[in-house]
């Protein structure tokens, strides 16, 4: 049976809900334009220029090479944010595609797209990422504790070029032309998409997924691996209920990525012969099994927790009274300076 919360997801990603968000929902979802591409990761190799691959960053422009949280308060530091919400200046962060011809063996850089919004009208930002924060639709227990300052996590791995077993935490999802906006019908990492890249021409582009734990140990803000202190609930779906495992036993917001890559220029059929196709991530990953995102919590003076607490009732998906939204215009123009300076364009960065 389709959770309550794999339900609500699949009519939001329908973009046939409108009903469903009058009444309210449970979970936010905005989108966030480019803050800057480059390579710099300051959770897996803080303090180096440049990190092993690329990333694309969206969210506060006092993102940095560090990030160290004993001296930078993103709420405070930030001038600007690239997200939709105005007190969210957190950074969210993943790698890019590129594409590689058959033909001569250049390497391009796959442009990132906007998503599309339940009124069937394409999100206000340039490139991005889609983020969703989501608690449990239905149990005894929907309260989730927000992320403590300093809060950081990731989910995948780019070491990774087998399919894990267990639940798909990040998946990828081919559109056919006519569901360049939809972004295509279904819950998130159902059997509609791969963990690895898909294996025909996306006219429509790719849908990358990438879904993060939804339970907390209630002490650290981060590990050694940045995974440890966070864990996905137990059950089949790497979208969660309301059960959390002993070891690490609080609800937080579950964090989510969608990211829309471009790969209409690329959907020649002839690039997706004998089994191969042309697709690769920054950090060399043909396979697509290596999808991996990162998290830093940034939100202004209990914004976010206020904003959890309102889901169901008068805050939903894509409007929250209970948090200030900005235009487009002013998202779109909060960008930052590379600092790993570099064309990203080129296979250079592979």
């Amino acid at each position: 049976m389709v959770s309550n919360l794999l339900a609500g997801l699949l009519a939001l990603l329908a973009r046939d809900a409108y009903a469903q968000s009058a009444r309210g929902s449970d979970f936010l979802r905005f989108g966030c334009s480019q803050l800057v591409v480059e390579r710099v990761d300051p959770i897996v190799n803080p303090g180096a220029v440049f990190s092993p691959h690329l990333h694309q960053i969206v969210g506060g422009d006092s993102f940095n090479v560090t990030m160290d949280p004993m001296t930078i308060d993103p709420p405070k530091q930030s001038k600007c944010t690239s997200c939709k919400m105005v007190e969210d200046f957190s950074n969210y962060w993943t790698a890019s595609i590129y594409f590689r011809s058959p033909e001569n063996g250049t390497f391009r850089r796959v442009p990132q797209m906007a998503n599309g919004m339940l009124n069937g009208t394409l999100l206000e930002q340039e490139g991005g990422i889609t983020v969703y924060y989501m608690r449990p639709f239905s149990g005894s227990n929907k309260k989730t504790t927000v992320f403590s300052p300093g809060f950081r996590m990731i989910a995948g791995d780019p070491n990774t070029r087998t399919k894990a077993s267990g639940p798909l935490v990040n998946c990828h999802r081919c559109l056919s032309k006519s569901e360049r906006i939809t972004g295509g019908s279904g819950a998130p990492c159902d059997r509609s998409d791969t963990a690895e890249f898909p294996s025909k021409p996306c006219p429509g582009g790719i849908r990358v997924t990438v879904i993060f734990p939804s339970c907390w140990d209630g002490k650290n803000v981060d590990s050694p691996d940045h995974r440890s202190h966070v864990a996905y609930a137990p059950g089949n779906s790497s979208l969660a209920g309301d059960k959390c495992p002993a070891s690490h036993p609080v609800r937080i917001p579950q964090v989510m990525y969608e990211i829309m890559y471009d790969t209409s220029e690329f959907a020649n059929p002839d690039y997706y012969k004998n089994g191969k196709q042309p697709l690769v991530y920054s950090f060399g990953d043909t396979t697509g099994y290596g999808a991996h995102g990162d998290y830093l919590f940034g939100w202004e003076n209990g914004s976010l927790q206020r904003a959890m607490d309102a889901l169901g009732t008068n805050c939903f998906s894509e409007t929250c009274p209970v948090l200030k939204l900005q235009s487009g215009k002013d998202l779109i123009a909060c960008t930052k300076e590379q600092q790993a300076k570099e064309d990203v364009d080129t296979n250079r960065c592979l």
